[in-house]
């Protein structure tokens, strides 16, 4: 049973990364900050997960990216683009109708 669970909540989760990778990338920022940020606001993600949704995202036009080079170890930071932003914003609006459709679901 405890694994079935740990399977049905990992499954539940990954299906909610898109959105809360879009929602801290108003400013950028690089993979490891990123995880850092997403695991000090309650939502780990492994950074085999975070790095090909980064690639996945830039390569469907969601964000940009840019390397910082002027640091000794260079840095590819990420944004979202214009199309991030306005997707951001639809998913945004998705997720809270979703969440008070399921909400009202679990009261009864």
């Amino acid at each position: 049973m405890e694994e079935l669970l740990n399977s049905l909540s990992t499954e539940l989760k990954r299906g909610t990364f898109i959105l809360s990778v879009l929602s801290q990338l108003g400013e950028p920022e690089y993979g490891y900050s990123l995880v850092q940020k997403l695991e000090e606001k309650g939502m780990p993600i492994e950074s085999g997960t975070l790095y090909p949704l980064l690639r996945r995202l830039e390569k469907q036009g969601l964000l940009t990216s840019e390397w910082d080079t002027t640091e000794s170890r260079p840095r590819k930071f990420y944004i979202l683009s214009s199309d991030g932003i306005q997707v951001y914003e639809k998913l945004k609006a998705e997720w809270q109708s979703l969440s008070a459709q399921l909400q009202k679901l679990m009261e009864g």
